[in-house]
């Protein structure tokens, strides 16, 4: 076996712990068989590394909780879009259907219009057969009658 340097003692225990957690101990590595030359670290190296091991289980539980989050936010807003999606096409539909209505109310309009004017053109034909019929009466009246002055009477009833 090779001769192992002695390295001075480093002043961070941290560091210490650190290193030899991945492998670069200071002192003679120790053989799996070899239980004797492993000592427990002082208690102030013990504490350290507890306190840098939540240090590091609090940091990954961060990012998980980050992680998370931005998930959740992806998930709010595909909800979103979707939503707006769903009422872009609502609003579409909807505005069809105005047109259509529409439609039909310009063409009721019309149609009512026209009815209106030919019903006031069958009203004035009919006051005019009306009138056409009253004055044949009168002339009928008047041509088997007695005189001028009931055929006078007759035509001033007439409007």
């Amino acid at each position: 076996m090779a001769p192992q340097f002695e390295l001075p003692p480093l002043c961070d225990p941290v560091l210490e712990a650190f290193l030899a957690d991945i492998g670069f101990g200071l002192g003679p590595e120790p053989t799996p068989l070899d239980v004797t030359t492993t000592t427990t670290p002082p208690p102030e190296e013990e504490t350290s590394a507890s306190a840098d091991e939540r240090r590091l289980r609090r940091k990954i539980s961060n990012r998980e909780s980050a992680r998370r989050s931005r998930a959740r936010k992806q998930r709010h807003l595909e909800e979103l879009r979707a939503r707006a999606a769903r009422l872009r096409a609502g609003n579409r539909e909807l505005a069809a259907r105005l047109r259509g209505v529409q439609a039909r109310a310009a063409l009721v309009r019309l149609s009512n219009a026209r009815l209106r004017a030919e019903a006031g053109a069958l009203g004035r034909r009919l006051e005019a057969a009306r009138r056409a019929v009253e004055l044949r009466q009168i002339y009928a009246a008047a041509s088997a009658g007695t005189g001028g002055l009931e055929l006078q009477a007759l035509a001033s009833l007439i409007v």
